[in-house]
């Protein structure tokens, strides 16, 4: 059963991943669409990073944006479940890494 909303936040973290949608936001007349976000402090919102250019003075020069749109009380609402981890795997060739021959050689050298 799904957990009901905090009070005065109104839904669900699975509501927002689910029905959340992205955001029209205007800057100095140029449109951006951003996007949902789960922000690593546990909020929900929206989030936008990227550049522009802003004329000053007949002078084009570039900036670059970076903005978080946060649902206030968000950050409180009940975190998932943490799902069950699968025991460790026996095969030893799961996630075995694979070194350029470059690479090898010159970790090779320093061995010797």
């Amino acid at each position: 059963m799904a957990k009901s909303p905090k009070p005065g936040i109104g839904i669900t973290r699975d509501q927002f991943r689910a029905t959340a949608p992205s955001v029209k936001v205007v800057i100095n007349g140029k449109e951006f669409e951003v996007g949902k976000k789960e922000f690593s402090t546990g909020s929900l919102g929206w989030y936008l990073n990227d550049k522009m250019d802003v004329e000053i003075d007949g002078v084009k020069v570039k900036v670059q944006i970076g903005l978080n749109l946060t649902i206030v009380g968000s950050k409180e609402l009940p975190q998932d479940a943490v799902p069950h981890s699968p025991a460790p795997s026996t095969d030893t060739t799961a996630g075995s890494l694979r070194i350029p021959s470059s690479a090898a050689r010159r970790l090779a050298s320093r061995t010797r």
